[in-house]
């Protein structure tokens, strides 16, 4: 049973926070619980009755609970009635901007998306168009999902988000027209804007939906085109002073030929475990042909697995993957099939470097962290399933004594916008839940 709510604020309570308190613990019941009849509420608050009913009508006063049914019991009355969360009370809006492409997805109070477009941002397009763009698809996908005047809106894009300003950079290769357009969405004045970078909002995801749902502490290692992390401490999303915490692929390892420095990160992390240098680890082993993937220098500052789409992304055929996802992917298929014995010699040495590498940068973040787990995400913590994470944990333990549970990432290529969703989620109920009394 919840500890009743007004005793754990404290015998000093005045009447209206005592208010506030019960309807928020209601509130917050109603979301994870669904509908309930008063009684259980009385029951799972410890408040008495006529407390309960008095939230009850305040509550339906306010819009945000609403009679959506009758319990099984067969008597009928007042607490037969079953309430729920008005979820149409607000509308929430979640953007996941890469650098050729901006996903949209609009949701209810409650989390469930209602509609969701993606839409191409050519290479060749000035800021403006692309912001003409992305506001298009925005105000299109709210539309069809019967929005109008969102309540949230929450944005995830690669880069430093700045915690005093709420600002993006901290890198020059940021496209102008993400700035752009979180500048322009703030402008219109149609919600609260919410910046944070994809990695974090991904480590949400990870927390709410997937592979650490039973975790309060620990770290996402996302691993894709470029490398980063987040880090979740005692529940909490800790940032950094200038958002930088999770900057991984600046962390000097061994085994690269340099060190990394202010203006790049040649030689950090990112040289070991970033795609280019995962297609080159394959080129040695003979699973991909010499120089594949490895084009023009890759970003290291947590960046998407690709600039593909999420919906392209989180494709499980290799042809949709990028060079470095589709040969860890097929390597892991190689070494599960019994009949492809050479190819899975070749594949299997191939992982087992790769697991000694990611494990360097894992080392490293448990030595200062300790978390108990790190989730292994992105395009290749996906690709990799829970085959590449077994083999990284091995590498770990010879590394570390520290008890590490390595995890695959399990919310898919659409994490850094089930992120954002869940971001504008938690900032509207709280605003909205908190002013109920």
């Amino acid at each position: 049973m919840h500890t009743p709510p007004a005793a754990a604020a404290g015998r000093t309570a005045s009447p209206s926070t005592a208010r506030l308190i019960n309807d928020r613990l209601a509130l917050q019941l109603l979301h994870s619980e669904g509908p309930l009849t008063a009684s259980q509420l009385t029951a799972l608050t410890g408040l008495s009755r006529p407390t309960v009913a008095d939230l009850v009508e305040r509550l339906q006063a306010a819009g945000l609970i609403a009679v959506v049914g009758e319990s099984g019991a067969q008597r009928r009355g007042p607490n037969a009635r079953l309430y729920g969360i008005v979820a149409d009370r607000a509308h929430l809006v979640g953007l996941d901007l890469r650098t050729h492409s901006v996903t949209v997805a609009v949701a209810d109070l409650l989390g469930e998306v209602r509609d969701e477009r993606t839409v191409p941002v050519g290479a060749d397009d000035t800021p403006e168009s692309a912001v003409t763009t992305a506001l298009a698809v925005v105000d299109k996908t709210l539309a069809a999902a019967g929005a109008h005047h969102p309540h949230t809106i929450a944005v995830g894009a690669p880069g430093l988000v700045d915690p005093a300003t709420g600002r993006l950079g901290g890198t020059d290769w940021i496209p102008s027209w993400h700035i752009a357009l979180v500048g322009a969405l703030r402008a219109r004045r149609a919600g609260s804007v919410l910046l944070e970078n994809e990695v974090n909002l991904a480590a949400i995801a990870e927390q709410r939906d997937g592979a650490a749902r039973d975790r309060d502490t620990f770290v996402l290692l996302w691993l894709g085109h470029g490398t980063g992390a987040a880090v979740v401490l005692d529940g909490t999303l800790r940032r950094g002073a200038s958002g930088g915490t999770g900057e991984i692929g600046f962390l000097p390892v061994p085994g690269t030929a340099a060190l990394p420095s202010a203006s790049g990160c040649d030689g950090g992390f990112h040289s070991l475990a970033g795609s280019a240098a995962i297609c080159a680890l394959a080129a040695e082993h003979g699973l991909l042909p010499a120089g594949t993937g490895t084009g023009p220098k890759a970003a290291c500052t947590r960046l998407s697995d690709a600039d593909a789409p999420p919906a392209e992304a989180e494709a499980e055929a290799d042809a949709d993957a990028p060079p470095a996802e589709a040969v860890v992917r097929a390597a892991v298929s190689a070494v599960s099939t019994p009949s492809a014995v050479s190819s899975g010699d070749a594949a299997a040495a191939f992982l087992d470097a790769l697991a000694a590498r990611i494990a360097l940068g894992v080392a490293a973040v448990c030595a200062v962290l300790d978390p108990g787990c790190v989730v292994l995400g992105g395009g290749i913590g996906r690709g990799g399933g829970e085959e590449l994470a077994g083999r990284v944990a091995g590498q770990l333990a010879r590394l570390s004594p520290l008890r590490t549970d390595v995890r695959a990432g399990k919310v898919g290529g659409r994490a850094v916008l089930r992120g954002a969703v869940l971001a504008a989620r938690e900032a509207a109920q709280n605003e909205l839940f908190t002013s109920a009394g």
